[in-house]
Protein backbone atom coordinates (compact mmCIF):
# COMPACT_ATOMS: atom_id res chain seq x y z
CA UNK A 1 0.00 0.00 0.00
CA UNK A 2 1.38 3.39 -0.92
CA UNK A 3 1.56 5.88 1.89
CA UNK A 4 0.96 9.40 0.70
CA UNK A 5 1.93 12.43 2.71
CA UNK A 6 -1.03 14.72 3.22
CA UNK A 7 0.56 17.64 4.98
CA UNK A 8 -1.38 20.70 5.95
CA UNK A 9 -3.39 22.10 8.80
CA UNK A 10 -6.50 20.33 10.03
CA UNK A 11 -8.09 19.62 13.34
CA UNK A 12 -8.64 15.96 12.45
CA UNK A 13 -6.17 13.60 14.05
CA UNK A 14 -6.36 10.21 12.31
CA UNK A 15 -4.08 7.41 13.43
CA UNK A 16 -1.17 7.93 11.12
CA UNK A 17 -0.26 4.28 11.01
CA UNK A 18 -3.74 3.39 9.74
CA UNK A 19 -4.42 6.27 7.39
CA UNK A 20 -3.38 6.84 3.82
CA UNK A 21 -3.08 10.56 4.43
CA UNK A 22 -0.95 12.31 6.99
CA UNK A 23 -1.86 15.70 8.36
CA UNK A 24 -4.00 18.45 6.84
CA UNK A 25 -4.64 22.21 6.99
CA UNK A 26 -8.31 23.12 6.42
CA UNK A 27 -8.15 26.70 5.48
CA UNK A 28 -10.34 29.21 3.73
CA UNK A 29 -9.10 31.24 0.85
CA UNK A 30 -11.70 33.87 0.36
CA UNK A 31 -13.50 36.94 1.59
CA UNK A 32 -16.54 37.12 3.85
CA UNK A 33 -19.87 36.45 2.16
CA UNK A 34 -20.70 40.11 1.70
CA UNK A 35 -17.52 40.45 -0.42
CA UNK A 36 -18.25 37.43 -2.60
CA UNK A 37 -17.48 37.99 -6.25
CA UNK A 38 -14.91 40.72 -5.64
CA UNK A 39 -11.92 40.40 -7.92
CA UNK A 40 -8.57 39.44 -6.40
CA UNK A 41 -6.29 42.32 -5.56
CA UNK A 42 -2.70 41.72 -6.54
CA UNK A 43 -0.80 42.99 -3.52
CA UNK A 44 2.78 42.31 -2.52
CA UNK A 45 3.16 39.44 -0.10
CA UNK A 46 5.75 41.13 2.08
CA UNK A 47 7.91 44.19 2.31
CA UNK A 48 11.04 42.13 3.02
CA UNK A 49 12.46 39.54 0.62
CA UNK A 50 15.11 36.96 1.54
CA UNK A 51 18.12 36.48 -0.70
CA UNK A 52 18.59 33.07 0.92
CA UNK A 53 16.54 31.11 3.39
CA UNK A 54 17.29 27.68 4.81
CA UNK A 55 14.60 25.51 6.38
CA UNK A 56 16.55 25.44 9.63
CA UNK A 57 16.38 29.24 9.78
CA UNK A 58 12.75 28.99 10.89
CA UNK A 59 12.32 25.34 11.89
CA UNK A 60 10.74 24.93 15.33
CA UNK A 61 13.20 23.51 17.91
CA UNK A 62 11.05 20.43 18.50
CA UNK A 63 10.76 19.84 14.77
CA UNK A 64 14.51 20.28 14.40
CA UNK A 65 15.23 17.88 17.24
CA UNK A 66 13.03 15.12 15.84
CA UNK A 67 14.19 15.67 12.27
CA UNK A 68 17.80 15.24 13.36
CA UNK A 69 16.87 11.92 14.95
CA UNK A 70 15.24 10.74 11.72
CA UNK A 71 18.18 11.87 9.59
CA UNK A 72 20.53 9.92 11.84
CA UNK A 73 19.05 6.64 10.61
CA UNK A 74 20.93 5.73 7.39
CA UNK A 75 18.91 5.28 4.21
CA UNK A 76 15.47 6.16 5.60
CA UNK A 77 15.00 9.10 3.25
CA UNK A 78 15.65 6.94 0.17
CA UNK A 79 13.53 4.11 1.54
CA UNK A 80 10.61 6.47 2.03
CA UNK A 81 10.77 7.78 -1.53
CA UNK A 82 11.17 4.29 -2.97
CA UNK A 83 8.25 3.00 -0.91
CA UNK A 84 5.89 5.53 -2.47
CA UNK A 85 6.70 4.54 -6.02
CA UNK A 86 5.69 6.16 -9.28
CA UNK A 87 2.28 4.48 -9.58
CA UNK A 88 0.92 6.28 -6.50
CA UNK A 89 2.20 9.54 -7.93
CA UNK A 90 0.50 8.97 -11.28
CA UNK A 91 -2.79 7.99 -9.62
CA UNK A 92 -2.92 11.13 -7.49
CA UNK A 93 -1.82 13.48 -10.27
CA UNK A 94 -4.39 12.08 -12.72
CA UNK A 95 -7.09 12.11 -10.05
CA UNK A 96 -6.50 15.81 -9.40
CA UNK A 97 -6.24 16.72 -13.08
CA UNK A 98 -9.52 14.90 -13.71
CA UNK A 99 -11.56 16.31 -10.83
CA UNK A 100 -10.03 19.68 -9.89
CA UNK A 101 -9.08 22.96 -11.55
CA UNK A 102 -5.36 23.49 -12.12
CA UNK A 103 -4.35 27.04 -11.27
CA UNK A 104 -2.01 28.75 -13.72
CA UNK A 105 -1.23 32.09 -15.30
CA UNK A 106 -4.26 31.55 -17.53
CA UNK A 107 -6.55 30.00 -14.93
CA UNK A 108 -7.34 31.82 -11.66
CA UNK A 109 -4.22 33.86 -12.29
CA UNK A 110 -4.46 35.82 -9.03
CA UNK A 111 -4.27 32.61 -7.00
CA UNK A 112 -1.32 31.59 -9.13
CA UNK A 113 0.33 34.90 -8.30
CA UNK A 114 -0.19 34.39 -4.56
CA UNK A 115 1.45 30.97 -4.72
CA UNK A 116 4.41 32.07 -6.85
CA UNK A 117 4.98 35.09 -4.65
CA UNK A 118 4.91 33.04 -1.45
CA UNK A 119 7.32 30.50 -2.96
CA UNK A 120 9.64 33.34 -3.91
CA UNK A 121 9.74 34.64 -0.35
CA UNK A 122 10.50 31.18 1.05
CA UNK A 123 13.08 30.47 -1.68
CA UNK A 124 11.43 27.29 -2.85
CA UNK A 125 9.88 26.14 -6.11
CA UNK A 126 6.16 26.76 -6.49
CA UNK A 127 4.26 23.45 -6.77
CA UNK A 128 1.14 22.94 -8.84
CA UNK A 129 -1.97 24.33 -7.20
CA UNK A 130 -5.42 22.78 -7.63
CA UNK A 131 -8.82 24.12 -6.60
CA UNK A 132 -11.26 21.37 -5.71
CA UNK A 133 -15.01 21.48 -5.11
CA UNK A 134 -15.75 20.42 -1.53
CA UNK A 135 -17.95 21.59 1.35
CA UNK A 136 -15.20 20.67 3.84
CA UNK A 137 -12.78 23.59 4.40
CA UNK A 138 -9.34 22.15 3.78
CA UNK A 139 -6.00 22.70 2.08
CA UNK A 140 -3.26 20.13 1.87
CA UNK A 141 0.06 19.32 0.29
CA UNK A 142 0.75 16.04 -1.44
CA UNK A 143 4.40 15.08 -1.86
CA UNK A 144 4.60 11.83 -3.74
CA UNK A 145 8.09 10.36 -4.18
CA UNK A 146 9.40 13.85 -3.54
CA UNK A 147 9.12 14.55 -7.30
CA UNK A 148 5.96 16.41 -8.24
CA UNK A 149 4.35 17.90 -5.15
CA UNK A 150 1.11 19.83 -5.41
CA UNK A 151 -1.21 21.78 -3.16
CA UNK A 152 -4.99 21.31 -3.17
CA UNK A 153 -7.42 23.93 -1.86
CA UNK A 154 -11.11 23.23 -1.35
CA UNK A 155 -13.66 25.69 -2.68
CA UNK A 156 -15.36 26.07 0.71
CA UNK A 157 -12.20 27.75 1.94
CA UNK A 158 -12.86 30.61 -0.44
CA UNK A 159 -15.81 31.57 1.73
CA UNK A 160 -13.81 31.93 4.93
CA UNK A 161 -10.48 33.75 4.60
CA UNK A 162 -9.18 36.97 3.12
CA UNK A 163 -6.61 36.92 0.34
CA UNK A 164 -3.80 37.68 2.76
CA UNK A 165 -4.93 34.80 4.97
CA UNK A 166 -5.07 32.56 1.93
CA UNK A 167 -1.47 33.39 1.16
CA UNK A 168 -0.57 32.49 4.73
CA UNK A 169 -2.17 29.08 4.13
CA UNK A 170 -0.27 28.57 0.89
CA UNK A 171 2.94 29.57 2.68
CA UNK A 172 2.18 27.05 5.42
CA UNK A 173 1.85 24.32 2.80
CA UNK A 174 5.08 25.46 1.14
CA UNK A 175 6.73 25.16 4.55
CA UNK A 176 6.00 21.42 4.53
CA UNK A 177 7.78 21.11 1.18
CA UNK A 178 10.65 23.39 2.18
CA UNK A 179 11.31 21.23 5.25
CA UNK A 180 10.83 17.88 3.49
CA UNK A 181 8.03 16.98 5.85
CA UNK A 182 6.34 14.80 3.25
CA UNK A 183 9.30 12.44 3.09
CA UNK A 184 9.71 12.29 6.85
CA UNK A 185 6.01 11.67 7.38
CA UNK A 186 6.31 8.68 5.07
CA UNK A 187 9.41 7.44 6.88
CA UNK A 188 7.62 7.74 10.20
CA UNK A 189 4.71 5.72 8.82
CA UNK A 190 7.06 3.00 7.63
CA UNK A 191 8.70 2.85 11.05
CA UNK A 192 5.36 2.55 12.81
CA UNK A 193 3.92 -0.02 10.40
CA UNK A 194 7.12 -2.04 10.57
CA UNK A 195 7.10 -2.07 14.35
CA UNK A 196 3.61 -3.62 14.41
CA UNK A 197 5.00 -6.66 12.59
CA UNK A 198 7.55 -7.40 15.33
CA UNK A 199 6.35 -10.42 17.37
CA UNK A 200 5.66 -9.88 21.05
CA UNK A 201 6.67 -6.31 21.84
CA UNK A 202 5.81 -4.98 18.37
CA UNK A 203 2.53 -3.44 19.49
CA UNK A 204 4.14 -1.67 22.44
CA UNK A 205 6.99 -0.39 20.29
CA UNK A 206 4.58 0.79 17.62
CA UNK A 207 2.43 2.60 20.17
CA UNK A 208 5.50 4.39 21.49
CA UNK A 209 6.58 5.30 17.94
CA UNK A 210 3.10 6.58 17.22
CA UNK A 211 3.19 8.87 20.25
CA UNK A 212 6.59 10.17 19.20
CA UNK A 213 5.31 10.64 15.66
CA UNK A 214 2.36 12.74 16.81
CA UNK A 215 4.75 14.85 18.87
CA UNK A 216 6.87 15.49 15.80
CA UNK A 217 3.83 16.16 13.60
CA UNK A 218 2.59 18.81 16.02
CA UNK A 219 6.03 20.42 16.02
CA UNK A 220 6.12 20.32 12.21
CA UNK A 221 2.86 22.28 12.10
CA UNK A 222 4.42 24.95 14.32
CA UNK A 223 7.31 25.17 11.87
CA UNK A 224 4.95 25.73 8.95
CA UNK A 225 3.03 28.41 10.84
CA UNK A 226 6.38 30.20 11.01
CA UNK A 227 6.77 29.84 7.25
CA UNK A 228 3.37 31.51 6.90
CA UNK A 229 4.51 34.40 9.08
CA UNK A 230 7.69 34.86 7.06
CA UNK A 231 5.57 35.38 3.96
CA UNK A 232 2.77 37.61 5.25
CA UNK A 233 4.96 39.22 7.96
CA UNK A 234 1.95 40.03 10.12
CA UNK A 235 1.24 37.68 13.06
CA UNK A 236 -2.39 38.80 13.22
CA UNK A 237 -3.00 37.38 9.74
CA UNK A 238 -1.71 33.93 10.75
CA UNK A 239 -3.57 34.02 14.06
CA UNK A 240 -6.74 35.06 12.25
CA UNK A 241 -6.50 31.94 10.08
CA UNK A 242 -6.24 29.75 13.18
CA UNK A 243 -9.10 31.58 14.87
CA UNK A 244 -11.38 31.16 11.86
CA UNK A 245 -10.53 27.48 11.63
CA UNK A 246 -11.42 27.07 15.29
CA UNK A 247 -14.78 28.83 15.11
CA UNK A 248 -15.27 30.92 12.01
CA UNK A 249 -17.87 30.96 9.26
CA UNK A 250 -18.45 33.36 6.36
CA UNK A 251 -21.25 35.26 8.08
CA UNK A 252 -19.17 35.85 11.25
CA UNK A 253 -15.68 36.21 9.79
CA UNK A 254 -15.64 40.03 9.91
CA UNK A 255 -16.72 40.04 13.57
CA UNK A 256 -13.91 37.87 14.94
CA UNK A 257 -11.27 39.51 17.15
CA UNK A 258 -7.63 38.34 17.07
CA UNK A 259 -6.72 40.00 20.38
CA UNK A 260 -9.62 38.26 22.12
CA UNK A 261 -8.48 34.93 20.67
CA UNK A 262 -4.98 35.49 22.04
CA UNK A 263 -6.50 36.25 25.44
CA UNK A 264 -8.39 32.97 25.13
CA UNK A 265 -5.07 31.23 24.47
CA UNK A 266 -3.59 32.74 27.63
CA UNK A 267 -6.61 31.63 29.63
CA UNK A 268 -6.11 28.09 28.31
CA UNK A 269 -2.50 28.15 29.51
CA UNK A 270 -3.66 29.35 32.91
CA UNK A 271 -6.42 26.74 33.18
CA UNK A 272 -4.01 23.94 32.27
CA UNK A 273 -1.18 25.07 34.58
CA UNK A 274 -2.35 23.07 37.59
CA UNK A 275 -1.35 19.39 37.96
CA UNK A 276 -4.87 18.25 37.07
CA UNK A 277 -5.06 20.72 34.19
CA UNK A 278 -1.68 19.56 32.89
CA UNK A 279 -2.84 15.94 32.91
CA UNK A 280 -6.09 16.76 31.10
CA UNK A 281 -4.23 18.87 28.54
CA UNK A 282 -1.82 16.04 27.75
CA UNK A 283 -4.67 13.54 27.52
CA UNK A 284 -6.46 15.85 25.08
CA UNK A 285 -3.48 16.48 22.81
CA UNK A 286 -1.32 13.34 22.85
CA UNK A 287 -3.24 11.69 19.98
CA UNK A 288 -3.64 14.86 17.91
CA UNK A 289 -1.57 15.30 14.76
CA UNK A 290 -1.97 19.09 15.02
CA UNK A 291 -1.63 21.37 18.05
CA UNK A 292 -4.76 23.03 19.39
CA UNK A 293 -5.57 26.28 17.54
CA UNK A 294 -5.15 28.43 20.66
CA UNK A 295 -1.71 26.94 21.32
CA UNK A 296 -0.63 27.56 17.74
CA UNK A 297 -1.86 31.15 18.00
CA UNK A 298 0.13 31.69 21.17
CA UNK A 299 3.24 30.10 19.64
CA UNK A 300 3.19 32.30 16.53
CA UNK A 301 2.52 35.41 18.61
CA UNK A 302 5.56 34.66 20.78
CA UNK A 303 7.81 33.84 17.82
CA UNK A 304 6.81 37.08 16.07
CA UNK A 305 8.34 38.95 19.02
CA UNK A 306 11.43 36.75 19.33
CA UNK A 307 15.03 37.78 18.51
CA UNK A 308 15.23 34.93 15.97
CA UNK A 309 12.35 36.27 13.91
CA UNK A 310 13.54 39.86 14.18
CA UNK A 311 17.03 38.78 13.15
CA UNK A 312 15.67 37.10 10.02
CA UNK A 313 13.76 40.22 9.02
CA UNK A 314 16.71 42.51 9.79
CA UNK A 315 19.06 40.33 7.75
CA UNK A 316 16.71 40.44 4.80
CA UNK A 317 16.17 44.18 5.19
CA UNK A 318 19.92 44.84 5.04
CA UNK A 319 20.25 42.72 1.92
CA UNK A 320 17.32 44.47 0.25
CA UNK A 321 18.72 47.84 1.18
CA UNK A 322 22.11 46.98 -0.34
CA UNK A 323 20.46 45.76 -3.54
CA UNK A 324 18.50 49.01 -3.89
CA UNK A 325 21.66 51.05 -3.45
Amino acid sequence: MAIISYASVSFVSPLISKSQYCGSFPVGIGLARKNRGVKFCRASASAVKFSSLDADDFRHPLDKQNTVLLRAIPGLNDIGKAFLGTIAEQVMVLENIGSSVLVSENQLSELHHLMVEAAGVLKTEAPDLYIRQSPVPNAYTLAVSGKKPFVVVHTSLVELLTRKELQAVLAHELGHLKCDHGVWLTVANILTLGAYSIPGLGGIIAQRLEEQLFRWLRAAELTCDRAALLVVQDPKVVISVLMKLAGGCPSLADQLNVDAFLEQARSYDKASSSPVGWYIRNAQTRQLSHPLPVLRAREIDEWSKSPDYMSLLNRAARINGAQKV
